[in-house]
C-alpha cells in the first residue's frame, strides 16, 4: 500500500490527522528557519558533510565541555548499539516501564536485562535506593536511569541522582538516559553530565533531532570521561553524520534565543494539557516533566480501542503501551501540543470514552472490541437483538426473578453456597538462599526479556529428524 495511515486519512486541504504519538517541538524551528533550510537545501544535500570532530568542536562550543568528552551518533540508538557491544559485559537492569531502547536491544546481543518494576501506585516515580538495593541483590553489572523517564515523564532529583552515581562507582556501567531533559522545570543546571565527566563509568545520553523539532534528523551525542568516550568514538566512522546534522548543530548555534522560547511554550502547554486532562473523569495524568504525558485510562477502557476510535472517529493518532514491559493498553503516552490541538483532544477523548456505550447495553466496557461487540448486540441480556416492533423497543421474553444470592465469603468477594468450606491456608514454601544468578539466566522467580514479550520459542513436539528412521538424510 502506497504512503502511510497519515495518508489515508489526508482530506483536499492536504491537512492530517493530528499527532499526539510522537513527540517532538512544534515551535522549532520556525517558520523562517524551516524557509531558509529549504532554500539552501540543493546545497546542503549535495555537498559533502563536514567531519565529525569538526561538528562536534561546534556543538561543544555551545555545551561548555570539552571535544574529548563528547561522542556524536547518528541518534541515541547508534550509540546505545555501541554502548552494548563495548560496555556491557554480561548484565543491564532497567527500571520499566521505559524504552524499548533499553528493554530490547541488549537482548539482541546476548546481554541478560534486569527489569526493576516502577510501581503504579506510586506514580511510577524511581526510587533509586530501592533501585540501589535490586541491582545489589540482583547481581547487575551495568544499570541505566531514564530521566526524564519515557513514557511517564518522571524525573528523579539531581543531588538523589549523584548520591546514586556515588554508591554505583564499582559498576561497569551506569547510563543516565536525559534524551527529553531539555524540556523540564528543574532549573539551569538539572543534568549530570558534568559529573560524568569526572567519574570513569558514567555515560550520559542526550538526544537532539527530536528536541531541536527535527525527527527527520537523526542526531545524538553522549558525554564521559576521555577514556570511556574514546573507546566509543574509536569504532565509530570518521563521517558518521550527514550534512542535514551539522546543519542542525548550526541552527542551534544561531538560533539558540529562539530555541529557549520553544522550550518555555512547550513547557506551558504541557502545563495546560495537563490540566485539561485531568478534568476528564476517571483518567489519570500522571506528573511529567518531558515533551509528553503518560495517562490512565477510566476503569473498563482499553488502549487499543481508544485508539481505533480516535483515529477513524476524530482524525487523532495517540500511542496506546500495551506494548511496552511493565505497562498495558489501560496506559496512553501522548505528546504535548499546541492548546489548539488540545482542545480538539480533550473532546473527542470524553466521546470515545463515555459517549460510545450503544443504548440499552451495559454500562461499562469489557476492554476488548469482540467481547463489547457481543454485549451490545445481546443487551446484556444473553439475547440475541433480531428486530424491534413498531414503537422502536426490542420485545424480550419475561425472565423469572433471581433467586436470593448469598452474601460473598470472606476475603474473596464471591458468592460461595455454605456447604462448601473455605479452603485451607497453604503451608508457607521454604524460600532457598539467595546465589548469583549466571549471565544470560532469569532471576529465580523472575523473566528474562524474551519470556515477558513472549517470543520464547515453544518447544518443539514434532519427531525430531533424528527419530525419524524413515526419513532418509539424503532426500
Amino acid at each position: 500500500m502506497a504512503g502511510n495511515v497519515t495518508s489515508l486519512f489526508r482530506d483536499g486541504t492536504g491537512a492530517g490527522p493530528v499527532d499526539f504519538r510522537v513527540p517532538g517541538n512544534p515551535y522549532f524551528p520556525t517558520p523562517g528557519m524551516l524557509d531558509e533550510l529549504s532554500a539552501r537545501l540543493r546545497e546542503i544535500v549535495t555537498s559533502r558533510p563536514s567531519d565529525t570532530d569538526t561538528v562536534t568542536a561546534r556543538l561543544c562550543a555551545l555545551l561548555g565541555l570539552p571535544p574529548q568528552c563528547v561522542v556524536l551518533g547518528n541518534g541515541p540508538a547508534e550509540l546505545i548499539a555501541w554502548m552494548g557491544h563495548l560496555l556491557i559485559r554480561d548484565s543491564l537492569a532497567v527500571p520499566v516501564p521505559t524504552s524499548g531502547r533499553w528493554t530490547g536491544r541488549p537482548t539482541e546481543t546476548g546481554r541478560r536485562v534486569d527489569m526493576f518494576p516502577l510501581q503504579e501506585a506510586d506514580g511510577f516515580a524511581l526510587d533509586l535506593d530501592r533501585y540501589a538495593g535490586f541491582l545489589r541483590a540482583r547481581g547487575s553489572r551495568a544499570a541505566v536511569v531514564c530521566t526524564p523517564n519515557n513514557p511517564d515523564g518522571g524525573l528523579p532529583r539531581r543531588e538523589r541522582l549523584v548520591r546514586f552515581l556515588d554508591a554505583m562507582a564499582d559498576l561497569d556501567l551506569v547510563v543516565v538516559d536525559e534524551s527529553y531533559l531539555d524540556f523540564a522545570d528543574a532549573g539551569p543546571e538539572p543534568g549530570v553530565a558534568r559529573e560524568a565527566v569526572l567519574r570513569p563509568n558514567v555515560i550520559v545520553l542526550r538526544g537532539l533531532g527530536e528536541n531541536l523539532g527535527l525527527p527527520g534528523v537523526r542526531l545524538g551525542y553522549l558525554v564521559a570521561n576521555p577514556a570511556l568516550a574514546g573507546r566509543i568514538r574509536a569504532v565509530l566512522p570518521k563521517r558518521n553524520l550527514d550534512s542535514l546534522a551539522g546543519e542542525a548543530v548550526a541552527m542551534l548555534r544561531d538560533h539558540g534565543p529562539a530555541y529557549a522560547r520553544s522550550l518555555d511554550l512547550l513547557r506551558d502547554d504541557r502545563r495546560d494539557m495537563t490540566a485539561r486532562l485531568s478534568a476528564l473523569p476517571g483518567l489519570t495524568v500522571y506528573p511529567s516533566q518531558a515533551n509528553f504525558l503518560f495517562v490512565r485510562l477510566p476503569v473498563g477502557a482499553e488502549g487499543t480501542l481508544v485508539r481505533d476510535r480516535l483515529l477513524t472517529g476524530h482524525r487523532i493518532l495517540v500511542r496506546d503501551c500495551g506494548d511496552k514491559i511493565g505497562s498495558s493498553s489501560r496506559f496512553l503516552r501522548l505528546a504535548v501540543r499546541p492548546q489548539a490541538d488540545v482542545r480538539r483532544l480533550v473532546p473527542a477523548l470524553e466521546q470515545v470514552l463515555y459517549d460510545s456505550v450503544p443504548a440499552g447495553g451495559p454500562g461499562y466496557s469489557s476492554g476488548t472490541a469482540t467481547v463489547d461487540r457481543l454485549i451490545g448486540e445481546t443487551s446484556g441480556a444473553g439475547l440475541r437483538l433480531t428486530g424491534a416492533g413498531a414503537d422502536g423497543v426490542v420485545p424480550r421474553p419475561a425472565v423469572p426473578a433471581p433467586a436470593p444470592v448469598p452474601a460473598p465469603a470472606v476475603g474473596t468477594g464471591v458468592p460461595l453456597p455454605a456447604a462448601v468450606p473455605p479452603m485451607p491456608a497453604a503451608p508457607p514454601v521454604p524460600v532457598a538462599p539467595w546465589t548469583p544468578t549466571p549471565a544470560g539466566v532469569p532471576a529465580r522467580g523472575g523473566l528474562t526479556a524474551a519470556q515477558v514479550r513472549g517470543t520464547v520459542r515453544p518447544v518443539e513436539t514434532r519427531p525430531r529428524k533424528e527419530d525419524r528412521p524413515w526419513q532418509s538424510t539424503g532426500t
